[in-house]
């Protein structure tokens, strides 16, 4: 049985694209993962090898194969959410934030909410709901990845609390105060 920190540090290298700090059931006694076992062995093989293409194109900076090999994937196998996360990265990257937001509901609805894409998914929508400043909506979704065991997720839920945050910024004037004796007493 590996540690917190053996997973962690496997993470960071098999996963390098993911948010820092994100891993995705390391608070679990098992590996959060997809269930695959519906699909058939010989077309699964091949979409993943498909996607394996698509990730070393968009590592390599080649955005439009990425996204092609992506959408291979897709199409011979459109019930796997996967893909369509990964497209979601790749448009993401092209500046195609409605494409991407697009593919990851696709991810999420295809995945029922569950397992490895869906965590990633719903982090990934989070992100950019808050890039488009759709603050309610990024937190639900980092609650659900909370729930399935993000790290970044249950970070970025507190981070949108408006509680929190009030009380962040209260607690950072009173140590500037502490910090800074003179300046409370001329105010």
């Amino acid at each position: 049985m590996s540690s917190a920190q053996d997973r962690a540090v496997l993470q960071a290298i098999f996963n390098p694209t993911t948010p820092f700090g994100d891993n995705a059931g390391l608070n679990q006694e098992e590996e959060l993962t997809d269930d695959d076992s519906g699909f058939e062995a010989r077309l699964l093989c091949q979409v993943k090898e498909l996607e394996i293409q698509g990730v070393k194109a968009a590592e390599a900076g080649d955005l439009n194969v990425a996204v092609r090999r992506f959408s291979q994937a897709v199409e011979m196998l459109p019930q796997r959410a996967s893909a369509y996360n990964n497209r979601a990265q790749a448009r993401r990257l092209q500046g195609d934030i409605e494409g991407a937001l697009e593919d990851l509901d696709r991810a999420i609805s295809q995945s029922g909410g569950v397992g490895r894409t869906a965590c990633q998914a719903l982090v990934q929508r989070g992100l950019l709901l808050r890039l488009v400043q759709q603050d309610d909506r990024a937190r639900d979704d980092f609650q659900r990845a909370a729930a399935l065991g993000s790290e970044f997720a249950r970070k970025q839920v507190v981070v949108l609390n408006p509680y929190a945050a009030l009380c962040n910024r209260m607690l950072t004037e009173v140590i500037g105060k502490l910090s800074d004796p003179a300046e409370s007493d001329t105010q």
